[in-house]
């Protein structure tokens, strides 16, 4: 999506809705907003929105690495204990591996 050429209101606007959107467990949004807005926030020409539109996009960034560290550690945790769980580990997994761990 190309952003500049959006009026300065609207792109506050959508940077505020996608941020909104991530605490909705929906972290990619995120991710989105961080990428799509980076440029304006930091490195476009001076306008009024910009600090908040800055703000916005630090946010997100940060929400968004939080989110990614958290799932690949609960992946690893998860992948490495499986078998010593038992039962509550098959509770958790769509795919029950067949065979002895």
């Amino acid at each position: 999506m190309n952003v500049s050429k959006i009026p300065h209101e609207r792109k506050l606007t959508l940077c505020r809705k996608y941020y909104m959107a991530g605490f909705a467990f929906l972290p990619f949004m995120w991710a989105v907003n961080f990428v799509w807005f980076l440029h304006e926030a930091f490195w476009a020409a001076p306008y009024p929105e910009q600090k908040q539109i800055r703000r916005y996009v630090v946010v997100s960034g940060v929400g968004a690495a939080t989110w990614l560290v958290a799932m690949v550690t609960w992946v690893i945790v998860f992948q490495q204990n499986r078998a010593a769980w038992g039962p509550t580990a098959d509770y958790l997994s769509f795919i029950i591996p067949k065979g002895v761990p």
